[in-house]
């Protein structure tokens, strides 16, 4: 039997036009597809801001794919960093 991989987790800042457009429900998807959890939600400042926690390799192709996976959306920049795993279940739009 395989040992369980060990989760990783990363705080993100997406920014450009990323309100308004459904990123964050894009990111929930994403995020679900590869069984990844955690959170998204807008800021005051016009950023959408994402945890998210899982498979290290499915965490780095989430983050990929934020640039370019809403084409309704323009990301100008994603800021990100290692946070510590929470072993959250699910994955949510915080308001």
């Amino acid at each position: 039997m395989a040992e369980p991989r060990p989760l990783t987790r990363r705080h993100l800042l997406v920014r450009g036009r990323v309100q308004g457009v459904g990123y964050r429900w894009f990111v929930r998807e994403l995020a679900t597809s590869l069984g990844l959890s955690g959170w998204t939600r807008n800021r005051d400042d016009g950023s959408v801001e994402v945890q998210a926690e899982g498979d290290a390799a499915a965490v780095e192709e989430f983050v990929l794919r934020l640039v370019d996976g809403n084409p309704a959306a323009r990301v100008e920049g994603i800021e990100s960093q290692t946070a510590a795993p929470q072993g959250e279940r699910g994955f949510e739009i915080r308001r």
